[in-house]
């Protein structure tokens, strides 16, 4: 038996089983859809370079925060970390920007691996946070009615297709305990949820096509970027303009974000937010965001967001079933994990509690109300494990 020829006739046959594949892809996708689950394959953090965006300008008057430097910041990092130097824990944990405000003052800032003050970093599945924002917002100015909304009220085509989408509250979607369905990664790679949601060039398209029901609402958490896309979509109708135009004037500005961001979009065609993710900026603008919610959606002598909807948005969510409702890897994080209006949270002693965004490759805008503190982190990749990431923090807001 010749070996070579063999192995070159099984070579011959996965290559054309993959162009068989591919094929029969293109025959049901998109070109567009299919090129970018072939080349751009996972995501990263230069995603904002590849898509298309709709801007965000720096605002009018930039708000600047008032800046001491303090080295126990370094010294207490160190200690929780098990570092000899913080700077070079973060910078060898592929960190970009690395910033802590200690009752409005910024007290450590530093930026590594070839990224600056000015240089642009996303905010990955953070973005979710700030969909979360401009719901509450939305619903303050009477775009819409409550969170108990049907979701069909806005998006009735889905009730055409089930009517059990009727049974769906705005509110399941924030929660993520809608009872679709949402499966990662499927065996023929181009039907899979985190794909279609990261790829797809129509956006609306697949969310209003592709979601499927397979439990109740408020059954149990199930992670699905399915549901941002519908709040966009929702938040698009009832506003009559573009998400980024909504966040420019009821955020954006408000804050006197200091530098130009950008909302990637799906595609120049469908035109329409990446929900799930996509929030481009500085790492100082995001730790503005953090701070409007540490002072209960107050900025400066403007209330941004409502108070209760901040309160709403954060508080902890442990229900009395709380192993069958969580996935086990809640357990992992400090204190008692727990997910509420698009937001992570961790118990604290009594009523207290830190929350935070939370983005792919280790994106953070954490918040300790009980301290005072917001910390945002963002890197290239993860370097460590969320939950150390998280636990590091929450000591840290304990100790400094």
């Amino acid at each position: 038996m010749n070996l070579n020829n063999v192995f070159g006739r099984s070579v011959i046959v996965v290559v054309g089983v993959i162009l068989l594949a591919v094929a029969a892809a293109l025959i049901i996708y998109p070109p567009e859809y299919v090129y970018r689950t072939l080349f751009w394959q996972a995501s990263d953090v230069f995603d904002w370079q590849k898509f298309p965006d709709h801007p965000l300008h720096a605002a009018p008057i930039p708000f600047l925060f008032d800046v001491k430097q303090d080295p126990r910041v370094d010294e207490v990092f160190q200690q929780l970390s098990g570092a000899t130097n913080w700077n070079s824990f973060l910078e060898a944990n592929h960190t970009q920007a690395f910033i802590v405000i200690k009752d409005g003052t910024v007290v450590y800032e530093n930026y590594f691996n070839n990224t600056q003050r000015d240089s642009i970093v996303t905010s990955f599945s953070g973005a979710k946070s700030f969909t979360s924002a401009l719901i509450g917002i939305a619903i303050q100015e009477g775009y819409i009615k409550s969170v108990d909304d049907s979701i069909t009220t806005y998006l009735p085509e889905l009730a055409k297709r089930d009517p059990r989408f009727n049974e769906i509250k705005i509110r399941d979607l924030l929660l993520m305990s809608s009872g679709l369905e949402y499966k990662e990664f499927r065996p023929l790679l181009f039907n899979s949820d985190d794909i279609l949601t990261s790829y797809y060039p129509d956006q609306r398209k697949i969310a209003l096509e592709n979601t499927h029901i397979i439990d109740p609402p408020g059954l149990h958490f199930q992670y699905n970027k399915y549901h941002p896309q519908l709040l966009g979509m929702i938040l698009e109708r009832t506003t009559g303009m573009p998400v980024t135009t909504y966040m420019q004037t009821r955020i954006w500005d408000k804050l006197g974000m200091e530098f130009d961001g950008s909302w990637s979009i799906d595609s120049k065609t469908s035109d329409f937010e990446k929900m799930e993710t996509g929030v481009n900026a500085r790492a100082i603008d995001f730790a503005k965001f953090g701070v409007l919610f540490l002072n209960g959606g107050r900025w400066q002598d403007n209330q941004v967001i409502p108070e209760a909807w901040v309160n709403e948005s954060t508080q902890r969510l442990l229900p009395k079933n709380y192993t069958d409702y969580y996935p086990k890897w809640f357990a992992t994080l400090p204190g008692q994990g727990y997910y509420k209006y698009m937001w992570w949270g961790m118990t604290r002693a009594e009523d207290s509690y830190d929350f935070t965004a939370y983005g792919n490759k280790g994106q953070f805008i954490y918040v300790s109300p009980q301290k005072n503190l917001v910390i945002v982190r963002n890197g290239i990749e993860y370097g460590i494990p969320t939950e150390e990431w998280l636990t590091l923090f929450y000591k840290f807001a304990s100790q400094y």
